[in-house]
């Protein structure tokens, strides 16, 4: 017969330690002031941007209004009308493998396309890069169409961008690296200076409150940008919002996107002076108003307590009320001791986070299922052993599926935090650190809950037993 493993002399010592993890989480979260969070929960100017010199540019002189297309695949441009070049040109990189044969093809095609070539012609296609900002999907004799490039083998890192970023006139910047360093992605949050709506209820109000809201009109941001390229795409934004604004707060709403596109504007110019001239690309930008963040935090505590109250519900019909709060107990102090990782290693709170500790509380409800079971088959077999005995058996039955299955998953997550960078690796660390927690928490932390419940338990029999 297997040999019985003593985990209950360990109850008291263990529990000792996770009151102490208990008060180290909430005292790290009370003096850091809560968790650092990413840029999924605060509000401003939200940007992905890529560090990409020009590979070529892009001029059309012909009669009619050529437009220019592109996916991950290849390049398209469509020329409306009846002539020499009218038609749609496909240019996929399969066929043109190096941005060089690329130019070549497109000035052999189009008689009234201008291409400019910027970089080595030997880049492969697959590096090229498209921005958002400062790019009409209409060609023009007089503004470029400009694609960028990923120069290989030289990453850059996120302390550069920071660097960059440090003297940025409006206000606290969070920026969080997206994939590996060799892709020079980076997303970049603005603090808003103030709330959106706030800022221009203030300007409806009073002048002098007016002037510290930063808001401008039109002719402002286009006078501001008319030396860039990026004129263009502020003038395209301040029409988007004025075709959308029934469906904005009624608020000044134009007034509010053309003060969004100048922090836009300010945000590349900023980069460029570090990076060079023309070597940002912009990949996605957008404004998170006040509101939305505080909806996405709520719905992420929401999210999480509806867990516990399932968890709960579900092991006091498959159990008893002392296995469903043992459960609950367990996965809260799982939780809390996630939270203190991120608290005191300032790792950024975002999105992957809340689907890291999820993850976790599963993982541990799973283990934690398990060993209910054991012990309710264990005390239909061996009616006569004492409880604590009970415990020690069905703990040391499921130590080696435990042990088996926690290092079989803990090698994909290891190689997640191996080979991976920014959040990804941040959601991996947390994994690891989940999982380590929820072995311990099976084994001592729920284990040790019911014992102390079953010893309550008999201690009220005995008192009405002697009472009778």
């Amino acid at each position: 017969m297997k040999k019985i493993i003593n985990f209950s002399k360990f109850f008291k010592p263990a529990a000792v330690i996770s009151i102490i993890l208990v008060v180290f989480s909430i005292s790290g979260y009370i003096i850091n002031k809560g968790f650092t969070l990413g840029v999924d929960f605060q509000a401003g100017h939200v940007m992905e941007v890529k560090v990409a010199p020009p590979a070529f540019s892009l001029y059309w002189n012909g009669s009619s209004r050529a437009s220019f297309e592109h996916d991950s695949r290849g390049l398209r441009i469509i020329v409306p009308g009846v002539g020499e070049d009218s038609g749609e040109h496909d240019f996929p990189f399969n066929d043109y493998n190096t941005i060089g044969s690329l130019v070549f093809a497109m000035r052999e095609k189009l008689r009234y396309l201008n291409v400019s070539l910027h970089a080595d012609e030997n880049i492969t296609s697959e590096r090229l890069v498209f921005s958002i900002m400062g790019n009409s999907p209409v060609l023009s004799p007089d503004i470029p169409y400009v694609i960028r490039y990923l120069p290989e083998n030289s990453p850059i890192d996120i302390s550069d961008v920071r660097a960059a970023m440090a003297d940025f006139s409006h206000g606290g910047v969070s920026i969080q690296s997206l994939g590996a360093p060799d892709d020079r992605y980076f997303m970049i949050r603005v603090e808003s200076r103030e709330d959106a709506a706030e800022s221009a209820v203030s300007a409806n109000e009073s002048s002098d409150a007016a002037e510290g809201t930063d808001i401008v009109s039109l002719e402002e941001v286009i006078e501001t940008a008319e030396d860039t390229e990026f004129a263009e795409a502020a003038d395209e934004q301040f029409e988007v919002a004025e075709a959308s604004d029934d469906e904005m707060e009624p608020v000044n709403a134009e007034e509010t996107q053309v003060s969004d596109s100048i922090v836009r504007i300010q945000i590349v110019q900023t980069l460029e002076k570090t990076f060079g001239d023309g070597n940002i690309a912009v990949i996605h930008s957008n404004f998170v108003g006040s509101r939305f963040s505080k909806n996405l935090t709520d719905q992420a505590g929401m999210l999480i307590s509806l867990t516990l109250l399932l968890i709960l519900i579900y092991s006091a019909i498959r159990f008893k009320l002392q296995y469903a709060v043992g459960a609950v107990v367990a996965i809260i102090y799982d939780g809390l001791v996630m939270v203190a990782f991120m608290v005191w290693t300032q790792m950024e709170f975002t999105t992957l986070s809340i689907a890291a500790i999820l993850t976790i509380l599963g993982y541990s409800t799973n283990n934690t299922i398990i060993f209910f079971d054991r012990v309710r088959e264990n005390l239909r077999i061996n009616p006569d052993h004492s409880f604590k005995d009970i415990l020690n058996m069905s703990l040391t039955g499921i130590l080696g599926r435990t042990i088996i299955t926690t290092a079989s998953t803990m090698l994909a997550v290891l190689a997640l935090f191996i080979f991976t960078t920014g959040a990804m690796k941040d959601f991996a660390l947390a994994l690891i650190v989940g999982m380590i927690s929820g072995v311990f928490t099976t084994l001592f932390i729920v284990s040790g809950f019911v014992n102390f419940w079953q010893n309550l338990k008999l201690k009220r029999q005995k008192k009405k037993a002697a009472a009778a």
